[in-house]
């Protein structure tokens, strides 16, 4: 019995999201689907991010257990052969037998960019949350640093599931203001692993998030609260408070999914 290890990059626009669902096409069971018919053998593809319906990924790790010798080479090729354009296997490498994709995790990095400037972009418009208004992302990289460290993050996340535990540790949270002004520069964003030139009138925001675990929702939550404080709606030191408060009534709007992507898991 081998445990293969997978990196998965896809668009996720067409999905509802990554986990296996009884009446809506999902990565996790499209891939499944693929690797039955390669391995002709039923398999369990185990995930190291559930990603929400409509996130993207750069970087998604899986892994599974397999009677098949089949090489690992062909495997990718096979698969990448079956699935659809917006799935595409990176690599397919074997792990220990004790590799477990989600548990094995000890961090993940995600990305969250918004577009911002006057009009939209039909090139970005899957991959970027367009916001036409002006933002100060000099406060939302100030606020951005309270949410670093170890906190309980109950007011940055979606519905709540039972007692959950929502101690997590953010390890990086930085805003990087992507301003095109001047020349033309090629920028990676979405799921693509290729870059989209810019023309002179665009401007992307990244927020990149490291942590090593994420509640539901928390990343588009605490995308949505440092946009406020752009808005200039809060100010930065008030991320303080929102967090002591433990509230989700207190934190700002979930962003949208499409601007979100899995960029990278870490082991």
């Amino acid at each position: 019995m081998r445990n293969i290890k997978l990196t998965i990059e896809y668009d996720g626009g067409s999905y509802h999201g990554w986990q296996r669902q009884p009446h809506s096409a999902t990565v996790q069971e499209t891939i499944e689907k693929a690797l039955t018919k390669v391995l002709q053998e039923k398999v369990n593809l185990v995930g190291a991010s559930r990603t929400d319906a409509g996130v993207h990924a750069r970087g998604q790790a899986a892994n599974l257990k397999t009677k098949s010798r089949i090489p690992l080479r062909n495997l990718k090729a096979a698969l990448n052969s079956l699935l659809p354009e917006d799935i595409v296997i990176k690599s397919c490498l074997l792990a220990e037998d004790d590799f477990h994709a989600r548990y094995g995790a000890k961090g993940k990095f995600y990305r969250y960019t918004i577009l911002n400037r006057a009009l939209p972009s039909p090139f970005l418009r899957k991959y970027a949350y367009f916001f036409p208004h002006p933002l100060g992302t000099h406060a939302m990289k100030k606020a951005a640093k309270y949410l670093i460290g170890r906190h309980d993050f109950s007011s940055f996340r979606g519905q709540a599931t039972g007692r959950e535990n929502c101690i997590r540790i953010v390890k990086k949270l930085t805003v990087k203001s992507v301003d095109n002004s001047v020349t033309s520069k090629k920028i990676p964003v979405g799921s693509g692993s290729n870059c989209i030139s810019l023309d002179s009138k665009h401007k992307l925001i990244h927020i990149d998030i490291e942590a090593d675990g994420f509640l539901y929702n928390m990343a588009r939550v605490i995308s949505g609260t440092l946009l406020e404080v752009g808005r200039g709606k809060i100010g930065p030191q008030d991320i303080r408070e929102i967090l002591r408060a433990r509230d989700r009534r207190h934190g700002g709007p979930t962003l949208p999914p499409h601007g979100l992507c899995l960029v990278k898991v870490k082991y």
